[in-house]
């Protein structure tokens, strides 16, 4: 299962590096070439949604059936560590989740903002032109 986190951190990280792309200021000349790599990559990272749900529910099973130790005499150090590691693994698996989609819904309200501003732009400069 670790591919597919690896997989789930790129894409959360080539979200981020998108957003951060446009929104930074100064790159007027390159935001019209982002906003179209954007756009045409916005389907292709919606399926991150449901391979975050995917992983989730993994997270969830994984929760449900691991060993329990409950108290220090029914494990042993080595196995209460297992089980400290496995709930550490999850959380982070969880902010990893959390960070991807918060992500893809950042770059889609900003892409969409880009665009709206753009157009917006464009019709003011054509009303400025026809009077």
């Amino acid at each position: 299962m670790a591919l597919e986190w690896v997989v789930l951190g790129y894409a959360a990280g080539a979200e981020a590096i998108m957003v951060l792309l446009l929104t930074l200021p100064g790159l007027d000349g390159l935001r019209k070439g982002l906003v179209a790599v954007t756009r045409n990559l916005l389907k292709p990272f919606l399926s991150v949604v449901p391979f975050c749900l995917f992983l989730l529910m993994d997270i969830y099973w994984k929760y449900e059936t691991r060993p329990k130790c409950e108290s220090d005499a029914s494990c042993t150090p080595s196995e209460h560590l297992r089980h400290q590691k496995s709930i550490m693994k999850s959380q982070r698996n969880a902010l990893l989740i959390v960070a991807a989609l918060v992500f893809y819904w950042l770059l889609y309200s900003v892409t969409h903002l880009v665009v709206r501003i753009e157009q917006l732009n464009q019709r003011v400069e054509r009303l400025k032109a026809r009077d």
